[in-house]
């Protein structure tokens, strides 16, 4: 097979095409979360493994995804939008599903247990967090249309409100953080000292997928910029 087929074969007429199939793949990855959270909080183990188990499925997925557009995305190809601003679209969409495993990972490899006292609110930290996921899958989806447009006209409008509303998601897991870290300071005397580190750490570590979540939406704005 000719290098142009195989071009054609992974892109089709579009290079955003599997960027976006990329980006699916990632969502469905940070949605497992929140099943596996639940079979947590509840010492399911046993569903926690199933659910960790996708995780890390959907995550080499990803993976194998990212890899394939890195290897097929021609230096030489004519493309509306510049080569390596599409490669780093691509990391930051890549680091979404990395993060996402390492939540999960860092939990499952303890069998960490979450105190009651912050289930609740950590289930809804969880639910925004991957909203926040969503909101930049939205984005993403809206390339194809505001490249035909020549980043303008209504599109540029879609893309601008699609990733305010990003905006004040990844804001929104910022105070839910703040709420879920001032819950548990009175609880530490209850934990074990290296339990009460982890819990702190997968706090900030579910935040930072929100964070990385709005990088792409800032890649975005970079490229409509340009």
């Amino acid at each position: 097979m000719s290098s142009s087929n195989a071009i054609t074969r992974v892109f089709g007429r579009s290079p955003i095409k599997p960027l976006q199939g990329h980006m699916q793949s990632v969502v469905e990855c940070a949605e497992y979360m929140l099943p596996f959270f639940e079979a947590v909080i509840a010492n399911d183990w046993k569903q926690a493994e199933i659910h960790h188990e996708q995780i890390v499925d959907a995550e080499n997925r990803a993976d194998a995804e990212k890899k394939k557009i890195r290897l097929h995305l021609p230096k030489s190809l004519f493309m509306p939008i510049p080569r390596q601003d599409l490669l780093n679209l691509l990391s930051k969409q890549d680091k979404i599903a990395n993060k996402t495993k390492d939540i999960a990972g860092l939990i499952f490899g303890r069998e960490l247990s979450v105190p009651p006292a912050i289930a609740d609110s950590l289930i809804e930290f969880i639910k925004t967090s991957i909203k926040t996921t969503a909101a930049a899958k939205s984005v993403i989806d809206e390339l194809d249309e505001l490249i035909e447009t020549g980043f303008g006209g209504r599109s540029i409008e879609i893309v601008k409100k699609l990733i305010f509303r990003l905006d004040q998601l990844e804001h929104e897991t910022d105070e839910q953080q703040i709420l879920i870290r001032a819950q548990l300071h009175p609880l530490e005397e209850e934990l074990s000292a290296v339990d009460a580190v982890f819990l702190y750490k997968i706090i900030e570590q579910i935040g930072n997928l929100a964070d990385c979540a709005q990088k792409t939406g800032e890649q975005i704005q970079v490229i409509v910029a340009r």
